[in-house]
């Protein structure tokens, strides 16, 4: 009786985990390249060292200082764009989305 009772209550404990799980929304990672103000290794610094004030869901934070570009990789249903310009804002470091290269029209 014993045996049965603890099969039935690993059986619902399994059963409660796996609908938790399933209930969770679905990540969507997103890669987003800004163009900034980073002049200096300083700033580089500045950046990695404080990439919590970024927001929440940072993945991935790349800074390019000769092309002057911030790679950031981040969960999109906790941060936005928006949010990633207002923190690096806070660390004095000005920055927009970089737009996309325009493309060219096909030849005929």
């Amino acid at each position: 009786m014993k045996k049965l009772l603890m099969l039935c209550l690993a059986l619902m404990m399994g059963a409660g985990l796996t609908m938790a799980a399933e209930k969770g929304a679905p990540k969507k990672v997103v890669t987003t390249v800004f163009t900034a103000d980073v002049d200096c290794d300083h700033c580089v610094q500045k950046i990695m060292n404080n990439v919590p004030s970024l927001g929440k869901g940072i993945k991935d934070v790349q800074v390019s200082l000769e092309k002057k570009e911030i790679t950031v990789v981040y969960d999109a249903s906790k941060n936005n764009d928006a949010n990633i310009v207002k923190g690096l804002a806070s660390l004095k470091v000005k920055a927009e989305v970089k737009a996309a290269p325009a493309s060219k029209p096909a030849k005929k």
